[in-house]
């Protein structure tokens, strides 16, 4: 029986390849091409033969199991057969185990999607059928301008350009040797000491500066004070540098625009103490970056689609926000100031809770236009190639990662200009953090008591609080356990600031009226 197939195999495949493109009929035609019968077979034999006939490359089924109708496989039983056909069960975990392996969970992101959107349109609804429409564009203004033809705070910020050429002019004596590094080190420190000094005092002292012209202009000397630090410190290094001898430095941090053959734009490279110019310093001032370099990575042309979009996210965003605060924020801290009077502990926390959405989601976007449209805007027009603003602090699984994360250029300073001179003088790890998290807290503080003339370190101490709230995260979460404490910290944690200020503000200003 072996022999006979072996010679009818390949001679029937054989005989097909030279019929090739032939049209053959469905049910054995080549059995009468050939001039034989098909064998005879039951019906079981013929559904095993069926089941196994290899596909041929044009299509059709082979006939290598027709032509072998006793297989040489051991045949089944009938119990088998039979534990075969009713069994429907496998060893396999539930898909939400973790020991499934199971990961595309799509499904349920857009369902909680779905129920967030749902949810805060039934929140925005019910505050239109309570309040009305309470959005004001004429009402913003006054947040800037008590008086129309007084600008305090913008003239505030004109006059920060005197200590920027300050600073410029100190780097430019001490690079010619005019004054000694002792007295270049006094000069700076006066002047960054006046840098934080003089606009508090007239924030203070002007009665016309806004609470929120303040903030502005505050957050301007802010950063003002942060870049000419690093300014004067880079610099200092490069004197070092070029003291010890050193090769002199091939790079720079800002350079003049030479025109290249295909019609962009080329940025040569400057040293020290090439880079002490006004262009240089300017441009550094504005660049959306604290830390200072002679030669900044540049992007290699200014992408006006790009631009358009950011701008676009910039103006929709803004006034997002502004309405956001109008008609929701503002009257859930009006509505909150009563419990907080009585001390009813039970309506406070209920108020709590229900300033904390509208908070977090003003927080949200407030990131987004910021560190996304505003840096990536400012960043596009003056070609600034470095673009890293933030990163995945989403996905913080504890609260130093989120802090490190969530504002790259504030993080970039500390590390550079404080955290690592700390940790060469012998200073250990969780003393140089501490600092700066104590750092962090006075400029919260500065920000927030000196605009709204009133000292009550809630931001201070909720800054501080972080140290050992980052101590038990990173010691008793970890996971999805650690990311949840991180995202209740954020949203509950604002929202206590938030109301303890207005609190007291409330009762300075109308405490009377009431």
């Amino acid at each position: 029986m072996s022999e006979k197939a072996d010679t009818g195999g390949p001679a029937t495949r054989r005989r097909r390849t030279t019929v090739s493109g032939v049209k053959q009929q469905a049910n054995g035609s080549k059995w009468h091409d050939a001039g034989a019968k098909p064998p005879r077979c039951s019906a079981k034999t013929k559904a095993a033969a069926e089941a196994s006939r290899p596909v041929g490359p044009d299509g059709e089924v082979g006939t290598k199991q027709e032509e072998l109708p006793h297989s040489a496989k051991k045949p089944r039983s009938a119990a088998e057969d039979i534990t075969d056909r009713l069994s429907c069960h496998v060893l396999q975990e539930s898909l939400l185990s973790s020991a499934s392996g199971y990961s595309n969970y799509r499904g349920i992101l857009n369902w909680c999607v779905v129920m967030l959107v749902l949810s805060n349109a039934r929140l925005f609804l019910e505050n239109i059928i309570k309040y009305g429409i309470l959005v004001d564009p004429i009402q913003v203004v006054s947040l800037f301008l008590k008086d129309p033809y007084s600008w305090p705070a913008a003239c505030l910020i004109i006059v920060s350009n005197m200590f920027i050429l300050s600073a410029l002019y100190i780097e430019r004596r001490l690079a010619v040797g005019t004054i000694s590094e002792t007295t270049g080190w006094i000069l700076h420190t006066f002047n960054l000491t006046c840098l934080l000094v003089f606009p508090s005092a007239t924030v203070l002292s002007v009665t016309s500066i806004t609470p929120v012209g303040g903030v502005i202009s505050l957050a301007i000397y802010s950063m003002l004070f942060l870049k000419l630090y690093s300014y004067q410190d880079s610099n200092k290094w490069c004197r070092e540098i070029r003291q010890a001898k050193a090769k002199r430095l091939t790079r720079s941090y800002s350079c003049p625009d030479v025109p290249q053959s295909n019609g962009s734009a080329v940025h040569s490279l400057v040293s020290y103490p090439g880079n002490l110019t006004h262009r240089d310093m300017y441009y550094f001032v504005c660049a959306p970056t604290l830390c200072y370099q002679l030669n900044f990575p540049r992007s290699p042309r200014i992408r006006k689609r790009f631009l358009l979009r950011r701008l676009f996210e910039m103006l929709f965003l803004m006034q997002l926000l502004v309405g956001l605060i109008q008609q929701w924020m503002v009257p859930t801290i009006q509505n909150s100031m009563k419990p907080f009077q009585e001390m009813d502990f039970s309506r406070m926390v209920e108020r709590l809770l229900k300033l904390a959405v509208p908070n977090h989601l003003i927080w949200l976007i407030f990131f987004y236009w910021f560190f996304h449209s505003t840096m990536n805007f400012v960043a596009e027009l003056l070609q600034f190639g470095d673009r890293e603003f933030y990163r995945d602090w989403w996905n913080s699984e504890t609260v130093t990662y989120f802090w490190a994360n969530w504002n790259i250029p504030v993080h970039k300073w500390c590390l550079r200009h404080f955290y690592k001179p700390m940790l060469k003088k012998g200073t250990n790890k969780f003393m140089a953090q501490t600092a700066v998290f104590l750092v962090s807290a006075f400029f919260h503080e500065y920000l927030v008591s000196v605009p709204l003339k009133m000292f009550r370190l809630w931001a201070f101490m909720g800054m501080m609080a972080q140290v050992p709230l980052a101590w038990f995260v990173g010691r008793y979460l970890n996971g999805n356990n650690g990311n949840a404490a991180v995202w209740m910290s954020l949203i509950i944690g604002q929202p206590v600031a938030v109301l303890m200020y207005v609190h007291d503000y409330y009762v300075i200003h109308h405490g009377n009226t009431t």
